[in-house]
């Protein structure tokens, strides 16, 4: 039988029900896993690694070099690894996983619930049965598995608050789906896309939380960029329209603040408020401007990695002379299949 390690991080599945809403039960919550999931122990040799109990939306780059450094620590005793976490984060920590580890080996597997286990019709027990028995599998890539799908998690987005089918992996198919059986999409894997890597499994601990993240829409006052302290930030990351548009005329003009942003020597991404498919800024004539203004396409990467991959590289190259190059060179590369 093969060895997983459960590690608990808290999220509304480690959460207890109350009248007024539901609370972290960290002691509660620990003795009730085995007692209303026994099954769990049929899948695999478990043990149980109680890291930290928070709700998701109070993780932070620590939380995620922490985890980093328990798998580390832990990458040769166990088999695969579930992480339960809170919805509202879990592609936010699941990218950077992915970004923190080179040359993964084995499943890294993030889960949780829309409902706590604590009450009834919860999805907590399906999402933790299929995620162990995920972690038994030779998927070698960080992963969200959730509602009987299995997403890469760099690929994930949440995309419903009260649906039990909460993420999906707008830009790339599934890694695998479970129904009576469990259907893995092999040519989907890493290890096939771009062939099994005779490195040795490394891990890079750090994020930068220099980043700022500005969302266009109509009407945007641009006199309120004049505020921004650029001097604080180490990339900017703009959420534009379609493939990459943002207004270019009168005083609504995004064109100087983009040049301030170059001036300033600030890495500046933009991406799209749409979902599905890529930002392409050769298409209209505002993307064209931001590629004279150097500014960098997020392709069809989600929010969530583009903000953990500035973060992971920012903290990798930030010692160097010439980083901002680096940063961008590598921000444009496919490095854990982020990208297609």
């Amino acid at each position: 039988m093969k060895k997983v390690l459960l590690i608990q991080t808290g999220g509304t599945i480690a959460m207890q029900a109350q009248l007024d809403g539901v609370v972290l039960d960290p002691d509660h919550w620990s003795d009730q896993l085995y007692k209303q999931t026994p099954t769990l122990n049929e899948i695999a040799d478990i043990d149980v690694e109680p890291l930290f109990f928070e709700d998701s939306s109070d993780l932070h780059p620590y939380h995620w070099d922490l985890l980093l450094r328990l798998i580390q620590n832990k990458y040769n005793k166990y088999d695969g690894f579930v992480i339960l976490h809170g919805t509202d984060t879990m592609a936010y920590t699941a990218s950077a996983l992915s970004f923190g580890i080179e040359s993964l080996d084995k499943p890294i597997i993030l889960t949780g619930s829309q409902v706590p286990l604590s009450r009834i019709r919860s999805d907590a027990q399906r999402n933790m049965i299929n995620s162990v028995e995920i972690a038994t599998s030779d998927l070698p890539e960080v992963a969200i598995c959730f509602n009987d799908h299995v997403y890469r998690g760099n690929r994930a987005t949440k995309m419903s608050i009260g649906d039990f089918d909460a993420f999906a992996t707008p830009n790339y198919p599934t890694l695998a789906d479970i129904d009576l059986n469990i259907d893995f999409h092999r040519n989907n894997w890493r290890s096939v896309t771009h062939g099994k890597s005779n490195k040795a499994t490394s891990f890079y601990a750090g994020f930068s939380g220099n980043i700022f993240v500005l969302t266009i829409h109509p009407g945007f006052q641009t006199n309120q960029l004049e505020s921004i302290l650029l001097e604080n930030i180490d990339a900017l990351l703009i959420r534009a329209y379609g493939s990459g548009n943002f207004p270019i005329k009168d005083h609504y003009s995004w064109i100087p603040f983009l040049s301030r942003c170059k001036e300033k020597n600030i890495i500046t991404v933009i991406t799209s408020q749409a979902n599905h498919d890529a930002v392409n800024l050769k298409n209209y004539a505002a993307g064209r401007i931001g590629l004279d203004l150097g500014v960098l396409s997020s392709a069809d990467m989600t929010l969530e990695a583009c903000v953990t991959k500035l973060m992971w590289l920012i903290s990798a190259y930030q010692d160097n002379d010439e980083s901002n190059l680096q940063i961008a060179q590598r921000f444009q590369e496919n490095l854990r299949g982020e990208r297609s």
